[in-house]
């Protein structure tokens, strides 16, 4: 089976943001996020329209606002995606060939999340068709003259595999007109998702994506979906075969940390909100407990949520299940553990009643939940400053015994007193 080439893209990434490396880059550190020393925990949302409105100079002034309401409310990281691949509006209309009117808006997004103290999490390619996704690239060398008969040839076509390649290195390699730095050098970027939500149906054994590559990855983009490298656990997946396997894809060594997104509603949508709620339990349980013990990786939760068109919705029930994530991820946090933060999908502002699919969050409308987002933010910052805390403890207490050895050191022999 031939592989896809992310090692060549992971090098990429790799010898861009470590050679270069400086202050304000996020990195992990054994199992935990760290940003200049101390520990870093992500409470964020999605926002995958960013790039779209930002690429219309008119309607940017919506970015603004979303990142300015969510930095004050103690957000601090957004997922969002870099890639349109044909249709509308595209960044990338052809293999190769850009929309420079649309990249200024990826532009824009970069130097106004910076601006606002967000980090971001770019995505580089969708699973499914909008936006284009792998149906797309797919496409595009059908039209050169290859003989592909799945979508899932994305991740096996030399010549898909040289498309998507070339489109990692554009992105990283962009000079941003805004901030005077190329992507790869700007710290804003946290990190790099492959791919938003990979399924590969036609195998559902999960190991055309382990052939992505065996050694060098960032973070895949995965849902959470167990496969056959731990039978005992796919019992907890809802009733779905998508090709995945969140220990084997994860457990390559170039993957800086794991995800899972959890949709109860969705996956169990004829379950009552109770048997969604234990669901959802059991599922960030598992993950938390398999991040610790196997993965031994951070582990974010890239998206979550619920729709207020599920029958019988109500704002209390999506509060639960805020409230269940958030005290996931903060119990684990205040032990040290691999629970590093949560994305809700998605954050809106006003004015943006197209971009309405039940699962919006609009601050200024949301009271209860925007409360909670809040409260959330401030107990994880409580904990970075606890560690920093101890940190600043530890340095003083490594200089003051360097001082007293040199104190000693100068001493020696002297006659110290009468």
């Amino acid at each position: 089976m031939k592989q896809f080439p992310w090692a060549i893209i992971v090098g990429i990434i790799v010898h861009s943001s470590l050679v270069e490396a400086r202050d304000g880059f996020i990195r992990t550190w054994g199992h935990r996020f760290v940003l200049n020393g101390s520990p870093y925990y992500a409470n964020g949302f999605n926002a995958y329209w960013l790039m779209y409105m930002a690429s219309d100079p008119s309607q940017r002034y919506l970015v603004s606002n979303a990142l300015k309401e969510a930095s004050s409310h103690g957000l601090t990281v957004a997922r969002t995606w870099a890639f349109s691949d044909g249709g509308y509006r595209p960044l990338q209309y052809a293999p190769g060939s850009y929309n420079e009117q649309t990249f200024k808006g990826l532009d824009f997004v970069v130097a106004e999340a910076g601006k606002h103290g967000i980090k971001l999490i770019l995505s580089l390619v969708n699973n499914y068709e909008s936006f284009g996704g792998k149906k797309q690239y797919v496409n595009w060398a059908r039209s050169h003259g290859q003989y592909l008969t799945s979508d899932d040839d994305f991740f096996k076509n030399s010549v898909v595999k040289t498309y998507y390649k070339n489109h990692v290195s554009t992105v990283l390699n962009r000079y941003n007109s805004f901030t005077g730095l190329h992507y790869k050098d700007d710290p804003t970027i946290m990190a790099w998702e492959l791919m938003n939500e990979p399924r590969c149906t036609s195998d559902p054994s999960g190991r055309t994506i382990q052939s992505i590559d065996r050694n060098h990855l960032l973070e895949a983009g995965l849902e959470g979906f167990y496969g056959q490298s731990t039978p005992q656990r796919r019992s907890l997946n809802p009733a779905m075969e998508i090709g995945t396997d969140f220990i084997a894809n994860n457990q390559i060594h170039g993957i800086d940390f794991a995800t899972v997104h959890c949709y109860p509603d969705q996956w169990l949508s004829s379950s009552n909100d109770q048997k969604q709620l234990s669901f959802l339990n059991n599922w960030l349980d598992a993950h938390i407990q398999d991040a610790q013990n196997i993965l031994r990786k951070p582990l974010l939760l890239a998206e979550f949520g619920k729709s207020w068109k599920d029958p019988g919705f109500n704002t209390y029930e999506r509060d639960q299940l805020f409230n269940t994530v958030y005290n996931k991820i903060y119990a684990s946090a205040k032990r040290g553990g691999v629970a590093a933060g949560s994305l809700f999908w998605q954050l809106l502002t006003n004015g943006m009643d197209s971009f309405h699919d039940g699962y919006e969050i609009i601050m200024s409308q949301s009271s209860s939940t925007t409360n909670l987002i809040s409260q959330h933010s401030h107990k994880l910052y409580q904990i970075r400053r606890i560690f920093s805390r101890m940190r600043n403890v530890e340095r003083w207490k490594k200089a003051r015994a360097a001082r007293r050895s040199q104190w000693i050191n100068r001493n020696k022999g002297k006659r110290i007193g009468n």
